[in-house]
């Protein structure tokens, strides 16, 4: 049966499964082909992709030294099993050795990034002998069983009570808009990375912290300048280890190569994936130090897959990093998305419902509000599981009918483009979002 003769959004629709989310009513937009900052329907309607897919298409779509470097692989060597040694794969671990913080220098590969912080909590528990987790509200981590228990926003939720759930502590938010504690910076001090000081204080057998160094879907917080190195010294001070997922912060995302690369913070073990092969392979990295590493050559090291190491999905991850030094979009990150946030500055002078504008290098948030004097979103996670009209959804639809995607997370929009994104597409990105949040703005309050 051709393409002609059938409708893909229907069968997929009925046979398959939408990711966090209502089966009933979902009708997936059919997308035939992609390139650069830009994707295509069935009928040929051109959209600007605002958010990267899922913040992991950083080079754009269909980057041609990555499709050529995975049919290279495929013809070379397309599977070996992780017990033996490969070209690709010894490759891949000495280019890493150039972008990693220094000192992380042994590297586990996973298909994931939720697999790669499952893998790093299996080893911070292993080598501290403890079990304790510190992780944080406004988090996403992954989906396995491990990893969803780290999550603190609502995806979390459905995988209760679970036996993986044991052993991970809250600690209060990194929110400047929204303070968990009530606070404002800088008057604060960073009350909240003293609050994680004093749960430190308070609990024993604690093996690890983990932190977006950048939070991603839950908002595009970016943290004070004190925050993080606060942490990491904390932490070090206690033998407790720093885990930093840069699934999503990672690859340029803030115009560093790594998000920890902007406070000069280096982690024990460092999780990333996504824009390693900007998603045209499923990989994931598990990064740690040599101490971590050097204490696994004498204690098992009880975890491993399949498809660990697949040299189909390493050979785009060492085409995507030469792709990223070839076309500056280090730096690249940093000029555009300066020019991203003032656009977005300007924007906010004219819409009464964008509470506040906040990101780094080229990842963004639009936060949405009913009141600008009390901060109030326009919809909660409370709303979203109870199937209630979602705010976001409205603007980010009638984006989609301006030819824009971007993702909307319960009240407020996550703006993370390519890096190859030129001036013309942050144009046309700032004319739609100027005419779709008209929606928003006329369901704000006094």
């Amino acid at each position: 049966m051709s393409t002609t003769e059938r409708d893909v959004t229907e069968i997929t629709a009925k046979h398959t499964y939408g990711t966090w989310r209502f089966q009933r009513g979902w009708k997936p937009l059919h997308v035939t082909r992609a390139e650069g900052c830009y994707f295509w329907d069935k009928a040929g309607k051109r959209y600007l992709d605002l958010s990267a897919q899922l913040m992991c298409s950083n080079l754009g779509h269909q980057n041609p030294a990555v499709v050529e470097a995975i049919c290279k692989q495929a013809r070379e060597l397309a599977f070996i099993s992780p017990g033996f040694a490969c070209d690709v794969r010894a490759d891949l671990a000495l280019e890493l050795l150039t972008v990693m913080p220094k000192g992380l220098d042994k590297f586990f590969f996973t298909t994931s990034g939720t697999e790669a912080n499952e893998c790093a909590i299996k080893m911070a528990r292993a080598f501290t002998g403890k079990h304790k987790i510190i992780a944080r509200y406004a988090a996403y981590h992954g989906s396995t069983a491990g990893s969803i228990a780290l999550t603190g926003d609502y995806r979390r939720w459905f995988a209760e009570p679970s036996g993986a759930v044991e052993g991970v502590i809250r600690a209060p938010d990194m929110h400047c808009y929204r303070c968990p504690l009530k606070l404002e910076y800088p008057a604060c001090d960073v009350a909240c990375a003293d609050y994680m000081s004093y749960m430190l204080e308070n609990e024993a057998n604690v093996a690890a912290v983990i932190v977006e160094p950048v939070v991603g879907t839950n908002g595009v917080l970016v943290p004070p300048k004190e925050y993080l190195p606060r942490i990491a010294k904390i932490a070090k001070e206690r033998g407790i280890l720093l885990i930093a997922d840069e699934v999503m912060s990672g690859w340029g995302r803030t115009g560093q190569w790594f998000a920890v690369d902007n406070w000069g913070v280096i982690p024990d073990i460092l999780c990333t994936a996504k824009g390693v092969t900007s998603a045209m392979a499923p990989l994931g990295v598990v990064a740690t130090s040599r101490t971590i590493s050097d204490y696994f050559d004498d204690h098992m090291f009880a975890h491993g897959h399949t498809y660990e190491a697949h040299p189909l999905t390493l050979a785009p991850a060492l085409a995507a990093i030469a792709e990223y030094r070839r076309l500056g979009l280090i730096e690249r990150a940093r000029t555009q998305g300066a020019k991203l946030g003032a656009k977005l500055g300007e924007l906010a002078k004219r819409h009464p419902s964008i509470g506040e504008v906040r990101g780094l290098g080229l990842f963004w948030a639009l936060d949405l509000v009913k009141s600008h004097k009390t901060r109030e979103p326009f919809n909660t996670p409370f709303d979203k599981v109870s199937k209630k009209p979602m705010v976001i959804d409205a603007v980010t639809a009638e984006l989609m009918k301006l030819g824009v995607f971007c993702l909307g997370w319960m009240s407020h929009l996550v703006l993370a483009p390519p890096l190859i994104i030129d001036d013309a597409g942050l144009d046309e990105a700032v004319a739609a979002l100027d005419k779709a949040l008209a929606i928003a703005d006329a369901q704000v309050v006094a």
